[in-house]
């Protein structure tokens, strides 16, 4: 496994997922409006999410990840922020999901800002997109506040979507 070396932000340590995770990993898919516009479906049970883990293959394949959010604090898993590469559209993709207890406390825009950096400069990637919901205005201000852009809009599971970017500099 390619080891993605481990990103701070102010409050907070992002590390490549393991199977510790798995529980957390869980219980945060579990949660309704934590999924509501992911298009995403909760794990049958934790062993599910252990396995998707385990089999989790960005690290290896594209030296990128979703991450896991650490509290720098209490060492508490808060969510997970972090790129994937989409091989069929060769496309980066920034993405992010937190507990809903830590919603509203800039945590996502704080872990995005610090992803994005790490893409565009750290790895040199060219371009980094993010798509949402029309109706996902949280995470819609999420990405503004982390520079990114609007490009189009596109359909997203059968609803309007938006598609943002930020290129590199």
């Amino acid at each position: 496994m390619t080891i993605i070396k481990t990103i701070e932000t102010e409050r907070t340590f992002l590390r490549q997922l393991s199977t510790d995770d798995a529980s957390d990993l869980y219980k945060i898919n579990l949660d309704e409006d934590v999924l509501k516009y992911t298009g995403d479906k909760p794990f049958a049970n934790e062993q599910a999410a252990f396995d998707f883990i385990q089999n989790y293959d960005q690290y290896k394949k594209h030296g990128v990840g979703r991450l896991a959010v650490i509290d720098k604090a209490n060492y508490d898993f808060l969510g997970w922020c972090g790129l994937k590469y989409n091989e069929d559209i060769k496309e980066y993709d920034l993405g992010f999901r937190f507990f809903k207890k830590h919603w509203n406390h800039g945590l996502a825009t704080e872990t995005a800002i610090k992803c994005l950096d790490y893409g565009l400069n750290e790895l040199c990637l060219k371009k980094i997109i993010a798509r949402v919901r029309v109706e996902n205005i949280a995470s819609i201000r999420v990405l503004e506040k982390s520079g990114m852009t609007f490009k189009e809009p596109f359909l997203f599971d059968g609803s309007e979507g938006l598609i943002y970017e930020k290129h590199k500099l």
